[in-house]
C-alpha cells in the first residue's frame, strides 16, 4: 500500500489537546487519522452519526452557556422537579 502526504489546517489548541489524548491511548496523530480514514471507508461514510441539532437541544445549550438554566442544590431536588 502506497502512502500519500497531506496537510491539515486545525485549531491549534484542539490539535494539542487531541495529541495529548491520543498519546495517552498509545497513538500518534497520524495513526489516529489513518484509523479514522479506514473507518470512513469501512462505513462508507463517517463512523459516527452527524445530525442537525434540534431546537430544544440548541435552547438547552444556550441555557448552559449563559448559565440561565435551572439549577438544583441536591439530586433530590432535581428528581423531584423531573417527576413533577
Amino acid at each position: 500500500m502506497s502512502k500519500v502526504q497531506t496537510s491539515l489546517r486545525l485549531d491549534e489548541d484542539k490539535f494539542s489537546e487531541a495529541k495529548e489524548i491520543l498519546k495517552s491511548l498509545g497513538l500518534n496523530f497520524t495513526e489516529a487519522v489513518n484509523i479514522f480514514t479506514s473507518m470512513v471507508v469501512a462505513n462508507k461514510g463517517l463512523p459516527f452519526d452527524v445530525r442537525i441539532p434540534t431546537k430544544e437541544f440548541k435552547n438547552s445549550m444556550d441555557e448552559l452557556k449563559t448559565k440561565n438554566g435551572q439549577s438544583f442544590k441536591t439530586t433530590e431536588e432535581l428528581f423531584k422537579d423531573l417527576d413533577s
